[in-house]
């Protein structure tokens, strides 16, 4: 009887050794499962990731040795294409939807060449920059360019739509903004009367959430460094977006010692232009000199004389910040037509952004709050404006 318990202990102990062997051998393999997982959706992720320098992967261009978002090869796919990918166009449907880029159909000049409208075949309209001459600097603003708004997506930043090399020349293509540049609609034959008190307003607003989509939500955040009236275009309903991204710079790629100073006379933040220095807050500096163009209707730099000129910053500074002289100063088109409260307020702001000392410039989030409840609700702000009494009713004695 001892020697059968014996071995029932045995078989017991075999048995139970053989599990124990089995679990292990389970539980290591599901060890092993799991670290395979997790190292697989790490490399999807990281895949999916920018890399560290702010760049994403692109497919390159053989033909030019351009690393580019993905292409398609002809204009027309690009209405059946994904959200994100850039047309590379061909020269001859540039030129015939441009009329062989006829002066009738310059929509602007810039400091590399002229913008055209351009009408493709089945009526799709866009805007052409033509970028004359090449050389290193233009070649390099082109890249940019393309790298930067191949992945940006905002409202209020224009779209991408193709680009095109032919023979020297870099052509970039962009939705057509119908009412133009803020620069052109102020201070054209116009003069600024298109532009209610408003319409500014809302304008102002559009600009301060495309630059807090470049500054707060973009990784590394980018800076303009070329923010200008003549950079923000209009489209039919004014709808502001943010355009010529040749300039921008991440912050973190910013070299001091390497980058050459660049940008518009009357737009420069003072410590970019004496020491170098380029923070989010030079793109601040810049929205504040449009804020005043906009208030005032007057141009960023004026020629006082032959050998002198003023900005618009020393010539305003000392009366926006007196209440008896600032309805004074405010552009004709829209004196006496806004609640002095709000135009107190909107000089306020104007006043913080182009302080001298980069430090006391609000950062664009704040702006952008402060210039919310001055935009009636219908276009994009919180302002609930009252009906104007109507001019028929008349008022029964009491």
């Amino acid at each position: 009887m001892p020697v059968i318990s014996s071995v029932i202990i045995v078989e017991r102990h075999h048995h139970f050794h053989r599990e124990l062997v089995i679990a292990s051998v389970l539980a290591s393999v599901a060890i092993v499962a799991i670290i395979l997982s997790t190292l697989y959706a790490w490399v999807l992720w990281r895949r999916s990731r920018r890399l560290p320098d702010g760049k994403v992967h692109r497919t390159s261009d053989t033909g030019r040795g351009i690393m580019l978002v993905p292409i398609l090869s002809k204009f027309s796919s690009l209405k059946t294409s994904r959200k994100g990918l850039v047309a590379m166009i061909e020269y001859p449907a540039l030129e015939a939807a441009t009329g062989k880029f006829s002066e009738n159909n310059v929509l602007g000049v810039g400091g590399f060449g002229c913008v055209y409208k351009a009408v493709f075949d089945g009526g799709v309209t866009a805007a052409v920059k033509r970028l004359e001459g090449g050389g290193p600097e233009c070649e390099k603003e082109f890249e940019n360019e393309l790298d930067l708004l191949g992945r940006i997506r905002h409202p209020n930043i224009v779209s991408l739509l193709g680009f095109c090399v032919h023979e020297g020349n870099h052509y970039i293509v962009y939705e057509l903004m119908e009412k133009g540049s803020l620069d052109t609609q102020l201070h054209g034959p116009s003069h600024g009367s298109a532009l209610s008190w408003h319409i500014r307003m809302k304008i102002a607003l559009d600009m301060a959430r495309g630059l807090e989509y470049l500054h707060e939500h973009c990784s590394p955040p980018v800076i303009h460094r070329d923010l200008k009236s003549s950079n923000i275009l209009l489209d039919s309903d004014f709808n502001a977006k943010i355009s010529d991204f040749g300039l921008a710079v991440t912050s973190g790629n910013i070299d001091k010692g390497s980058m050459n100073l660049s940008g518009t006379l009357g737009y420069v933040a003072p410590e970019y232009l004496l020491d170098g220095k380029l923070t989010e807050k030079s793109d601040v500096y810049a929205f504040g000199v449009v804020l005043l163009e906009l208030l005032m209707g007057r141009k960023p730099v004026e020629k006082m004389s032959q050998t002198q000129c003023q900005s618009i910053v020393t010539w305003a500074m000392p009366q926006l910040t007196d209440r008896s002289k600032l309805p004074n100063i405010v552009d004709p088109v829209i004196r006496d037509t806004m609640d002095p409260k709000h135009l107190y307020q909107v000089a306020a702001v104007a006043v913080l952004c182009v302080q001298p000392e980069p430090s006391y410039r609000p950062l664009i989030t704040d702006v952008l709050h402060s210039l919310v409840p001055l935009v009636p609700v219908e276009l994009g702000g919180t302002l609930r404006v009252a009906e104007p009494p109507s001019p028929n009713l008349k008022h029964s004695p009491c």
